[in-house]
């Protein structure tokens, strides 16, 4: 049975050690991220709230940071039978976390006028009861920003299966080459090749959304191989994205008109990416201009937004 309960995910560690980005991964895939509120704010947050994802950020930053009753407070949240919270705490070596802050040039928050490295000593001490009391100690010393995304995805993921990619948003765009491309654009494929609807006087005020438009487009010789190169191609590259970090991708499809052959295709794709999880957005970037079609797929389901 899939656990129903509201997740809490307290977020600390030292500075400089990963615990922004371990924040930001977790917004990625839904939590709600807040970062350092005050201590005596959290559980009265996490009462109120009918969010079921959260993910709060606390550190030596934090109004009234004490370690002790940081976990006093993590205990209370457990003891709830309607929450699951866990602690993630972000460390690094010493030489690790200079490096860090030479090269971003900040100073350490608990010595803004003083030395780095005795700030990073500093907030050893005071968080060292917290590096013990965690679920998930993760030491950022020689790990890679994606692989400490992958880490965080594959460990919090697990309450969004219907989406087994949600890390990344794949924005679908059809376009008109005479317009221009799109600027966000990450692939670009041209459809003008395949026959032209536009030509057809029964289909020419129709779109790619209009079935009859679809059939026409799809009894080109080519097309079927077309989309089925397009989505093999597409099917390698995105889960290399995500593996890098990387959290959008935009795929644009382009046709003379931008409203029949590209249209049916970024329609057809969406479908397949649906079908295998992925979050998609959809523009047209045409028919736009008539007031029509960008929506969001939240789920094979096809719930949309």
């Amino acid at each position: 049975m899939s656990d129903t309960r509201q997740r809490v995910v307290l977020v600390s560690g030292l500075s400089g050690a990963g615990k922004a980005s371990i924040l930001r991964a977790l917004e990625d895939i839904g939590f709600e991220a807040i970062d350092n509120p005050p201590l005596t704010f959290i559980e009265e947050m996490v009462a109120r709230t009918e969010l079921t994802r959260i993910a709060v950020g606390v550190d030596a930053r934090s109004r009234g940071f004490v370690a002790e009753q940081v976990i006093a407070t993590l205990d209370r949240l457990r003891a709830n039978p309607g929450l699951r919270a866990e602690l993630v705490f972000a460390h690094a070596d010493e030489q690790a976390l200079l490096r860090r802050f030479t090269e971003t040039r900040r100073r350490h928050p608990l010595a803004p006028n003083g030395r780095v490295v005795d700030g990073i000593a500093a907030e050893q001490a005071l968080t060292a009861p917290l590096a013990e009391a965690a679920d998930l100690l993760v030491d950022t010393t020689d790990l890679p920003l994606a692989a400490l995304r992958r880490l965080i995805e594959e460990r919090y993921a697990d309450g969004n299966a219907e989406m087994p990619h949600a890390g990344l948003a794949v924005s679908l765009i059809s376009f008109a080459f005479p317009a221009g491309l799109p600027r966000e654009a990450d692939l670009v494929f041209d459809a003008r090749f395949l026959r032209n609807p536009h030509y057809d006087t029964t289909l020419k005020p129709l779109t790619g959304l209009d079935a009859a438009v679809g059939d026409y487009v799809e009894a080109d010789p080519d097309f079927a191989e077309f989309l089925m190169r397009l989505d093999g191609l597409i099917g390698l590259l995105l889960p290399r994205f995500l593996q890098e970090g990387k959290k959008y991708a935009t795929i644009a499809v382009g046709c003379t008109g931008g409203r029949h052959r590209s249209v049916h295709i970024i329609e057809r794709l969406a479908a397949t990416l649906i079908r295998t999880g992925w979050r998609v957005t959809i523009t047209h970037r045409e028919l736009a201009r008539e007031g029509l079609q960008h929506r969001t797929i939240l789920s094979k389901a096809g719930l949309t937004s």
